[in-house]
């Protein structure tokens, strides 16, 4: 990793890059699956290529959990936080991460001209530190 130097750090040093994304009109049942292959807790939902929400794992729990829903029929768009954290690649970590400990986002999604370009999460975070202190 490059550019890791404190307040010099941007997000897309450290971001998790190409993330995996989930249609909104997608099933749930599709986003748990995504989730477990991937090993991940958020999924930004897009509408063809437009960002349109984020989902995460515990979205889909507490909704399933809330009231009986069926996974395979029940779409993303119910589950998922419209309007998502989201940052330009050129944003600083520090205070992007600032944003996410003050508001307790689990992660920024990262979007550059309109598209998404990566996420950074807890994990992502948790990695650049640990980078710093070698």
């Amino acid at each position: 990793m490059h550019g890791l130097r404190g307040a010099a750090m941007k997000i897309a040093d450290v971001m998790t890059t190409n993330p995996c994304c989930v249609q909104c009109d997608e099933p749930m049942r599709e986003a748990h699956r995504l989730m477990r292959a991937l090993r991940v807790r958020h999924l930004p939902v897009l509408e063809g290529d437009r960002l349109v929400g984020l989902v995460s794992e515990r979205d889909l729990y507490l909704l399933e959990t809330v009231r009986s829903v069926d996974a395979g029929k029940e779409l993303v768009s119910e589950a998922m936080t419209e309007n998502p954290f989201t940052v330009a690649p050129a944003a600083s970590v520090r205070e992007v991460v600032g944003e996410m400990r003050e508001k307790r986002y689990g992660s920024a999604i990262v979007v550059d001209k309109g598209r998404v370009t990566g996420i950074f999460t807890r994990a992502d975070a948790l990695r650049a530190l640990e980078t710093l202190l070698g």
